[in-house]
């Protein structure tokens, strides 16, 4: 192979892992800056608008949680949601704001949320 198609591998190849890395939401320090305590209950405030923010979120394990997904203006892919494990999928109203439950029994591990297309998500890590 000639240099040039070498280095255009190369190129192709660590633009395509470095927007996999940007879309998944992977790597980096959980944000419980959004997470709060209000009567017993967690909220976890999440603004879904071109993706999901923050996309990493840690919260904590046992306990009744409200997922609060706020939307403002929103008319990308992630205001079609997807929650897997809760078995939840809805389209989101442009602007407002979608309670999710999450009882205390689900409340563990990694839960994840996806747009209708898999390209934007996000990740709660309940310790």
């Amino acid at each position: 192979m000639n240099k040039s198609i070498i280095l255009s591998i190369v190129v192709a190849v660590a633009i395509i892992g470095g927007a996999f890395l940007l879309t998944t939401g992977s790597g980096g320090t959980p944000d419980s800056s959004t997470v709060s305590i209000v009567n017993g209950t967690q909220i976890i405030d999440l603004l879904a608008k071109s993706g999901y923010s923050p996309n990493l979120i840690a919260a904590k394990a046992g306990m009744p949680t409200t997922l609060r997904v706020k939307t403002d203006g929103t008319y990308d892919c992630s205001a079609s949601l997807t929650v897997p494990e809760l078995g939840f999928r809805k389209f989101l109203q442009p602007s407002g704001s979608e309670d999710i439950a999450i009882s205390a029994e689900q409340a563990h591990g990694t839960l994840n949320g996806v747009c209708s297309m898999g390209m934007k998500s996000f990740k709660i890590k309940f310790n």
